[in-house]
């Protein structure tokens, strides 16, 4: 009676833990951001800092690059924004003539006929009328997801102003003969999430730094601010990479129709150079994560939690692996005789 008591109960707590998931994802999201911010505090303790200076501080450089990314990306795109929407009737044509040279000069008259670009635009105008419907829901959406941010934010300053009570609170919830097994266990949990950080900070500032200047050296408008984009979505491996190459571009294309091929070209020997070479090295020293369990973390944290799951998947997967070594591996499989 007592088991089938237990397994109730445990079926329950599964039940209302997924139908909070939501809640418990924004606070792992405010647990890796203290952890992460906690590095530059201890750092600056290092230095002779009171634990209070320090965490004002960090918090001030955070903000302080938070607004820097924000002037350096938003006004400029959205500036170019309009001028892509002014653009647009001239790289149509551009479109047009590129595909009427191509018949002409290469394909010859027994090809068939390439359909017009401007007929097939037209043909895209419901999906036109159905992204503009979507962005109102967007709109509407905008209150949840300040408020959101507002409740990361405060419980990642509580966490960063004090965080002994409440991993003493999460210990408690063990029998006491495993809470400093638990302890231990929190103690990798925030070196892993400080190796990770650590590793795709310097991934992001390395392909921010190459795609700045290879943009720059092709004379694609706006290079700065795409090499922030760059970097930032970086930090989505697989999905990032390819969303950071779309909007260079079609700016490119609509400066010169070649610099879209050469951004393309750039981006792809970035981004192997990344995988091949940077990755390997710092990464796999870090986190060892295998490329198909990174894929297939992501995909089911996107699917389960949303956007903010495929944002958080890397992290995510980074605990759940420790969690996995130390309880079910170390203490349950390999002590089973």
């Amino acid at each position: 009676m007592r088991q089938w008591l237990g397994i109730i109960g445990l079926a329950v707590a599964l039940y209302i833990l997924w139908q909070v998931r939501q809640l418990l994802l924004l606070g792992f999201t405010a647990v890796a951001l203290a952890t992460a911010i906690n590095q530059l505090v201890l750092w600056l303790r290092g230095r002779g800092l009171k634990r209070s200076v320090a965490v004002i501080l960090s918090v001030s450089l955070m903000v302080a690059v938070l607004m820097g990314i924000f002037v350096l990306v938003v006004p400029p795109f959205a500036e170019q924004f309009q001028d892509l929407i002014d653009l647009l009737p001239d790289g149509l044509s551009q479109i047009q003539s590129g595909i009427n040279w191509l018949e002409d000069r290469v394909l010859g008259p027994n090809f068939p006929e390439i359909p017009d670009a401007t007929g097939f635009i037209q043909q895209l105008q419901p999906f036109g009328t159905s992204l503009v419907q979507q962005a109102a829901d967007i709109f509407s959406n905008s209150i949840s997801f300040l408020l959101n941010f507002l409740l990361v934010l405060v419980l990642t300053l509580m966490l960063l102003v004090n965080p002994q009570p409440y991993r003493n609170v999460f210990i408690r919830l063990f029998p006491s003969f495993y809470r400093h097994r638990i302890d231990r266990i929190l103690t990798r949990c925030a070196h892993g999430l400080g190796a990770w950080t650590a590793g795709a900070l310097f991934e992001m500032i390395f392909i921010g730094t190459l795609s700045g200047l290879g943009l720059w050296l092709l004379g694609v408008p706006l290079a700065l601010a795409h090499a922030v984009l760059a970097g930032l979505l970086n930090f989505i491996p697989n999905v990032g990479p390819i969303l950071s190459a779309v909007l260079p571009m079609v700016i490119g294309f609509l400066d010169e129709p070649w610099k879209a091929i050469a951004v393309l070209i750039l981006y792809i020997v970035i981004q192997n150079v990344e995988s091949y070479l940077l990755t390997p090295i710092i990464m796999a020293n870090q986190v060892a994560l295998l490329p198909a369990i990174t894929l297939v973390a992501q995909l089911f944290f996107a699917t389960s939690f949303g956007a903010l799951g495929l944002v958080m998947a890397l992290p995510l997967t980074v605990v759940a692996k420790i969690w996995i070594e130390e309880l079910l591996f170390k203490d349950i499989l390999d002590q089973w005789q």
